[in-house]
């Protein structure tokens, strides 16, 4: 038990920050020392657009690494895993989410609605574009790429050529930069991805010691939510063309705990917009997720995924934590 943890992580701020913060709870919870080891992934040595690079692009590395042994766990952020699960690998906590909701960064402190038709706007998901468009806000919406800072520089930097980005509020929220959002984006204008805000602690399963360690970070409420959304992914089997998007909120009801899950199949240039919502028990949690993905099908979703470029089951569109 001497011997420190080797926890697998990207080398981005983002990456590193929410990787710590994961070993200092495993640390605070079970008083085993924690090291982190960086693994550079194919995302990070690539400019090119993300739904380019495919389905993995910042996982696989990690969990060669995990399989290899090299690593004992990775943190990944949960938006970024393919719906289909990784043999030998196990998911042996989800933290408590952060906010899943988008935010808005824009010169003079502009919120969404601020904004006049024609200015620029920065995202690098092809979810938060389609959104946009729907809006109706006449903006021009371009698509970036980059990490945290980098983003930011394009509207608060000295070269600034943005009016605004849009980016999840749960990663400026990890690096403490919420200093600069103008506007956190209420989900009925932009419903954030699924599992964004959430992280993914991941080990391998036959290391059963270091499973039961990890069950002490695990968020009951957390896993539910994003169980349900990411069960809706996996059932619109949505290709990196098609943007998805998910958001689960526990409350009280009657009978106890409630899920409610939204989603949504937009089409990129936000022409098609079909919106569904449906309740039921946490412990039902990834049988909503697919109720309601069978909903949005027969809507017409499959003509958005079919003609954006469905890629299969097991995929997935992707932010890269941003």
């Amino acid at each position: 038990m001497s011997t420190p943890l080797r926890l697998g992580t990207r080398g981005s701020a983002l990456a590193l920050a929410q990787s710590g913060h994961v070993a200092a709870a495993i640390t605070a919870a079970t008083g085993r020392a924690v090291e982190l080891v960086e693994v550079v992934t194919a995302g990070d040595r690539s400019s090119a657009p993300v739904q380019r690079l495919g389905v993995g692009v910042f996982v696989s590395a990690l969990r060669d690494a995990l399989t290899a042994g090299t690593i004992d766990l990775a943190v990944h952020s949960y938006k970024d895993l393919p719906t289909a699960g990784a043999n030998g690998l196990v998911v042996a906590a989800v933290p408590p989410r952060q906010d899943p909701r988008d935010a808005l960064v824009a010169t003079g402190g502009r919120t969404l609605a601020e904004l006049p038709p024609g200015a620029v706007v920065g995202t690098g998901a092809l979810r938060r574009i389609a959104q946009l468009h729907a809006l109706g806000l006449q903006l021009e919406v371009t698509p970036i790429r980059g990490n945290i800072d980098t983003r930011l520089g394009r509207v608060l930097g000295p070269d600034a050529d943005l009016d605004a980005v849009v980016l999840a509020r749960a990663g400026l929220a990890r690096i403490e930069r919420t200093d600069v959002i103008t506007e956190t984006l209420d989900p009925m204008l932009m419903l954030p991805a699924p599992a964004q805000g959430a992280l993914a602690v991941e080990c391998r399963a036959d290391d059963s010691d270091l499973v039961e360690l990890l069950s002490a970070l695990d968020h009951a409420p957390s896993r539910a939510a994003v169980t349900a959304e990411r069960a809706l992914l996996a059932t619109l089997e949505a290709g990196c063309s098609a943007p998805v998007a998910a958001y689960a909120e526990l409350a009280e009801g009657e009978n106890g705990d409630e899920i409610y899950l939204r989603g949504a199949v937009i089409s990129p240039d936000g022409s098609r917009d079909l919106r569904l919502s449906r309740t039921g028990t946490p412990a039902d949690a990834a049988e909503i997720g697919k109720a309601l993905a069978a909903e949005l099908l027969e809507l017409g979703a499959d003509s958005i995924l079919g003609h954006e470029g469905s890629t299969g089951p097991g995929t997935q569109q992707f932010g890269s934590t941003e």
